[in-house]
């Protein structure tokens, strides 16, 4: 997690831009900004009206807001609300080829030059840059090699490196330049042999070689130049040297390398390549104690006429972060040539130096033109952003898109491109806060290794520009104060809005006018006292109102979370609720619609109707209208149109449509018999006008529907003899009975009207007697 800046108003501007999160607070009202340029510093999203009649008397409506806000509580255009901006100041085109016949140095590997950016603390704005490695582009090459005496094999493989170097390097530029240097390590005990006998030979004794020159820090040996066989004929010179301890003092001949340009020759316009050669580890800062030198190294040249550094054995090794640095700072790319058993170590070095790379390199050093060229394509493969002199204020954030296309948020940095290639970056620039004095900050991005650069002015957008036209004793302020950008700032000993009261023996009586009781607090604790009279606090959450401020639009109660419950506005305290809803809450609706059935009854006359919802009051009723009830007394009734229609149907199937809508909530199943072990069921009969009595039960189903069980028998006609229908009626009886035992307490239709009966033979009888 990155951490919170330690400046203070850093500080508040990152915790501000976590306030958004809380959903529905309005971060400038609650930033509580006396002032346009404290509201600025809030949220970028802020404004500051400047308007001077803005807001009501009877309110102290803030005038940081947001910019809809202000629009919207009538401020009109005079507003203060700055954003960041970024201007284009040179961009040159890029290049197409490096060595033109125009001449390398108008060579352009990076576009744009050079940005203005203007910046409001919290609003980011962004830029483009485009980089290209250019085709044929000048190539310079160091070659610094370590000439210890475990390197003797090394030296004479190289002795016609330059020749097969620079006819490899013919193929990948025309402009092609070579040079050389060489090191061992500090002339100092422990490092190096130094007693007398070995002043003048320190090999004196070491039969396997018995000669060698002294020990030496590090030699330029030979500056950049076109020339090859010069460059052989300087390393054929070299005789290699001895020192004591196994690590080398390659990274004090590296920094000097670099830093000595005008030595060197290094080009400005040209790709420049440093070749650093050895097969052992190197000294870095701090071992340089062992031998009592204890003064950091101070980073700069220090190569005499004969090209000798000179503070070898007075200065301590160079720092990593040294090294990095000013190898960055001359655009070097640093390439380690070691042998296969330090290859770790140094590939660990890369990580800390930027744009460096590392081969192996063989023994005998016999593989060094092709570890060369392989560590040039790698090189030239990838772009890689470096940062100068960020202020530490600023925020960036970089979005690269490489050859593929695809953009990738958080990188600045792109790998496996082929010369020619053109690939962009956006770079995102936000800043923390304000600077305590107007200032101007530059900073430089730069890709690893390449002369090009982009440089970014930084302004700071910062201050109001109604605060430039503030007046002193303002009439408008009763000549007691200062008017600024809508505002009056009172002198000492006045107050109020425009500065209209002064302290004194009445300061305690204006305030008690602002009490709505003696104990009560001043404005009710949610407003200023000012002249007499209470000036309400805005809120996030609504309106504060009142004489004393008493009032606001948001303390009502609430249902699920709303106020009011959506159906009603909240004044001071009490809920005043739309037509058709009443409660406290406004919750409960007054319309009875949702609570008749389709004849019109009430809850079906088993409940009232409460808020628009049936509560059922009779036992064992429920449904939306109360209309589901098999325990009520009139249960069967409610089913026996179903059952007509169907038994009415039932010699013609396609005829049964007819019954769906009688029937759509029923689940009918036609038996020969009443089951003997539906027990929760309710049994129903009745006289039809056609076929006597007609038998059923009746039960609800868990999906709400009714389950409906008919018992199937052929009907009798009226004039069927009545012989017969005394047998039929005791057929039913005989099933009436059977289902009565199990089902003791229920009660059974038998009239054509649906009324009660007991299941008397002789209402049965009867029944099917009497004609139809």
């Amino acid at each position: 997690m990155a951490r919170l800046p330690t400046r203070p108003c850093a500080r508040l501007l990152a915790l501000c831009a976590l306030l958004p999160a809380l959903a529905g607070l309005n971060i400038c009202t609650s930033g509580s900004a006396t002032s346009c340029e404290e509201c600025l510093l809030i949220h970028p999203k802020c404004a500051w009206c400047s308007k001077e009649d803005f807001g009501s008397q009877r309110s102290v409506t803030s005038r940081c807001d947001l910019r809809a806000n202000l629009v919207r509580n009538g401020c009109g255009g005079e507003f203060e609300s700055p954003v960041s901006s970024t201007q284009v100041l040179r961009s040159l085109p890029l290049s197409s080829k490096g060595s033109s016949s125009s001449g390398s140095e108008d060579v352009i590997q990076m576009t744009p030059q050079e940005i203005a950016v203007s910046l409001r603390p919290g609003d980011r704005t962004a830029f483009q840059l485009q980089v290209r490695q250019v085709e044929d582009y000048p190539v310079d090459l160091y070659y610094l090699m370590d000439l210890s005496l475990s390197m003797k094999d090394d030296l004479d493989s190289i002795r016609n490196l330059g020749t097969k170097l620079a006819e490899e390097m013919k193929k990948l530029t025309s402009n092609f330049r070579l040079g050389f240097g060489s090191f061992v390590d500090k002339n100092i005990s422990p490092f190096s042999y130094t007693a007398p006998r070995f002043q003048t030979n320190p090999c004196i004794g070491y039969k396997l070689f018995p000669n060698c020159v002294p020990s030496f820090g590090f030699r330029h040996l030979l500056s950049l130049t076109d020339r090859v066989d010069s460059f052989n004929e300087e390393v054929r010179k070299q005789r290699v040297s001895r020192n004591r301890d196994a690590p080398e003092g390659g990274f004090d001949a590296v920094l000097q390398a670099a830093v000595c340009k005008e030595k060197i020759g290094w080009r400005k316009d040209a790709l420049h390549l440093l070749v650093f050669t050895t097969d052992d580890v190197p000294h870095i800062a701090l071992d340089g104690k062992l031998g009592g030198l204890v003064q950091p190294h101070d980073g700069q040249c220090h190569l005499n006429d004969a090209n000798e550094y000179t503070v070898s054995n007075q200065m301590d090794y160079p720092s990593l972060a040294l090294l990095g640095e000013k190898l960055a700072e001359n655009n070097i790319n640093l390439i380690f040539a070691v042998t296969k058993n330090h290859y770790m170590l140094y590939k660990n070095f890369t990580a800390l130096i930027p744009g460096t790379t590392v081969e192996i390199l063989h023994g005998d050093s016999k593989n060094i033109i092709q570890l060369i060229i392989n560590a040039y394509s790698s090189i030239r493969s990838k772009v890689e952003l470096s940062v100068w002199d960020q202020p530490e204020d600023l925020n960036l954030f970089f979005t690269a898109t490489c050859q593929d296309g695809v953009s990738y948020p958080g990188q600045r940095k792109c790998e496996s491109l082929k010369i020619g290639d053109t690939v962009s970056f956006e770079v995102s620039v936000e800043a923390w806060s304000c600077p305590s004095r107007p200032t101007e900050h530059t900073f430089t991005l730069r890709p690893v290794g390449f002369r090009d650069s982009l440089e970014v002015g930084i302004t700071y957008n910062c201050r109001c520009g109604c605060s430039a036209e503030s007046e002193l004793d303002s009439t408008r302020c009763s000549g007691n104060g200062t008017y600024v950008c809508g505002l009056c700032e009172c002198n000492p000993s006045h107050l109020g809005s425009r500065c209209e009261c002064q302290e004194g023996e009445n300061q305690s009586g204006y305030q008690n006018l602002c009490r709505e009781a003696e104990s009560k607090p001043l404005c009710s604790g949610r407003g200023e006292c000012s002249c007499n009279q209470c000036s309400c606090f805005e809120s996030e959450f609504g309106k504060i109102y009142g004489p004393f401020c008493e009032c606001d639009n948001f303390s009502c109660a609430r249902n699920k979370g709303v106020l009011c419950s959506g159906h009603g506005e909240c004044h001071c305290g009490e809920c005043k609720c739309q037509a058709g809803y009443i409660g406290d809450n406004c919750n409960c609706s007054t319309d009875i619609s949702t609570c008749q059935t389709k004849d019109g009854q009430i809850c079906s006359d088993r409940g009232h109707c409460v808020c628009g919802q049936c509560q059922c009051t009779e036992p064992g009723a429920f449904g939306e209208t109360c209309e589901k009830c098999p325990t009520c007394p009139d249960a069967c009734s409610t089913k026996r149109d179903c059952v007509e229609c169907l038994l009415l149907h039932s010699k013609n199937p396609a005829d049964n449509q007819t019954c769906q809508s009688l029937c759509k909530d029923e689940v009918v199943t036609w038996v020969d018999a009443v089951a003997k072990d539906e027990q929760e069921a309710m049994l129903c009969f009745y006289k039809t006008a056609k076929d006597c009595v007609m038998l059923f039960t009746y039960s609800e189903l868990p999906s709400g529907k009714s389950n409906l069980t008919v018992l199937r028998k052929p009907g009798f006609k009226p004039s069927v003899q009545k012989a017969h229908l005394h047998t039929y009626c005791g057929f039913l009886l005989q099933q009436v009975q059977q289902v009565l035992q199990r089902h003791s307490g229920l009660s059974a239709l038998s009239s054509e009207d649906g009324g009660h009966g007991e299941g008397r033979d002789r209402h049965c009888v009867d029944s099917c007697s009497s004609p139809s």
